[in-house]
């Protein structure tokens, strides 16, 4: 470990000595740099992730059976569940971490960083077993599915399910990175995983004949990817990791909880808003179901800066917060909006404009080719709102308010969503839905910003700002 006080001037974003990585690189430099090269370099790896997605769907629907595409949507819906509770306790562990970084408590963070990973593992394996048991209940009573595709998500989800749990530790490992600034490691995790399905995918496919299955096992091939190369990124190169124990574990959870049940409550209100609008969808038939497959795929791959922003923006914020530079925490705040509002627009424009080459590509057709063709041009226009309540949650994470975080998820989700979508339907159909979808998310992703701005105000009158680092 280096000893001796850092050498004067700026950091890079990326540090090079393992031992050396813990210092509260966020606190000073260009803010707008830190949101953007974190955001950066967070989205290559996630978009990486969703255009693979996007492209096993692809291979899947060159197997020509309408069925097998809905099937893969009831699928992923039901993994966005498991997905869901990953995503809280990420953001539980690179809070806490980031936080306890940015205080100069390097130990600390250390310990923390191990009770995270044991109360991941825990948690996934629990919500992996509760799920596999009970996924023909949720396919049939919660999304309406039938026949064939539902015979064909069981079996998918059969397989991928219990790769959940090396999934959740290697998305808490990457959080980790972040949590200490490393941006381009947090990056591989999610890369690596893009580049064993890309391979795998058409191999199993088609290769060895394995049909949709065999996109199955490339998914659970990329989530052990995602483990080992968090794990050599965060205990081996950073040892950001003490060494795991059922004591500090206990000790811990309840700060770590304290953030991460708040956080998965409300990761879980995005799949319950989207199970409800699937079943309505599911009403107007198979076109429906496998357009809003392949939305479901597109919209990742759309808007992954968005989701790597929201990710990237949390360890920016945790680290000015418990170094108390409330003057930076507003700054960040205002980037992050301004970032992903015009990003949104950019990706909205380019949407409007492939949305026939998006129809031929997953041979869409009638129905289906319309629902899709309409999202793109009109139906995105929900993200402009989207995005600022992701970012805003945000910061009620990271600043110690979960609880608003989880009120806004499931106040969209529910309130934003169930009238907005019924009435949609009832006089305009699945457009008529969509349309609705987007009017909620205006509503609570207004809300949800004038919070985020009146707390952080709050906390900077009520704390002060311990000076402000350049």
């Amino acid at each position: 470990m280096a000893s001796g006080p850092p050498a004067p001037g700026p950091r890079p974003l990326t540090l090079t000595i393992a031992r050396d990585k813990a210092r509260p690189v966020f606190t000073e430099g260009s803010l707008m740099r830190h949101v953007a090269v974190m955001t950066a370099t967070g989205a290559i790896g996630l978009m990486a992730i969703f255009a693979v997605d996007l492209l096993s769907l692809f291979w899947v629907s060159r197997l020509g059976d309408q069925a097998f595409k809905a099937a893969v949507g009831y699928a992923g819906l039901a993994g966005f569940f498991a997905m869901s509770v990953n995503i809280g306790l990420t953001i539980a562990a690179s809070a806490t971490v980031s936080r306890a970084i940015g205080a100069g408590d390097r130990a600390r963070g250390r310990r923390l960083a191990a009770s995270s990973l044991v109360v991941t593992a825990l948690v996934a394996a629990l919500v992996s077993a509760t799920m596999l048991a009970y996924r023909d209940w949720a396919l049939i009573h919660v999304v309406h599915a039938r026949g064939e595709p539902l015979a064909v998500a069981s079996k998918f989800l059969a397989i991928t399910l219990p790769a959940n749990v090396p999934m959740a530790l290697g998305m808490t490992l990457g959080g980790l990175l972040r949590a200490v600034g490393d941006a381009r490691r947090a990056m591989y995790v999610t890369l690596s995983g893009a580049i064993v399905t890309a391979i795998l995918d058409p191999a199993l496919i088609f290769g060895l004949d394995l049909g949709v299955y065999g996109a199955a096992w490339a998914t659970v091939a990329s989530r052990l990817s995602f483990l080992v190369v968090g794990f050599h990124g965060a205990v081996v190169v950073h040892d950001v990791v003490a060494r795991p124990s059922l004591r500090a574990a206990r000790r811990d959870f309840g700060p770590i909880m304290a953030i991460g049940f708040p956080a998965i409550m409300a990761n879980l209100a995005t799949p319950v808003g989207s199970a409800y609008t699937v079943r309505v969808f599911s009403e107007f038939g198979a076109a429906a179901v496998a357009a809003a497959a392949i939305i479901d795929r597109v919209t990742p791959v759309a808007f992954g800066v968005i989701f790597a922003l929201t990710g990237s923006v949390g360890p920016i914020i945790g680290q000015n917060y418990g170094a108390r530079l409330m003057g930076r925490v507003q700054r960040t705040l205002s980037d992050a909006f301004v970032l992903s509002v015009g990003y949104v627009f950019l990706a909205w424009a380019v949407l409007a404009l492939a949305a026939p080459l998006i129809v031929a590509a997953f041979d869409a057709k009638g129905e289906s080719a319309d629902y899709v063709t309409f999202y793109c041009r009109w139906g995105v226009s929900a993200w402009v709102f989207l995005a600022c309540l992701f970012v805003a949650n945000t910061a009620f994470n990271n600043l110690g308010f979960p609880l608003m975080t989880m009120g806004f998820n499931w106040a969209r989700a529910t309130l934003g969503t169930i009238p907005f979508v019924t009435l949609g339907v009832r006089y305009g159909g699945v457009k008529g839905g969509l349309v609705g979808v987007a009017l909620g998310c205006a509503l609570f992703g207004a809300l949800a910003v004038a919070t985020a701005y009146w707390t952080t105000a709050r906390l900077a009158a009520r704390l002060g700002d311990g000076g402000t680092r350049r």
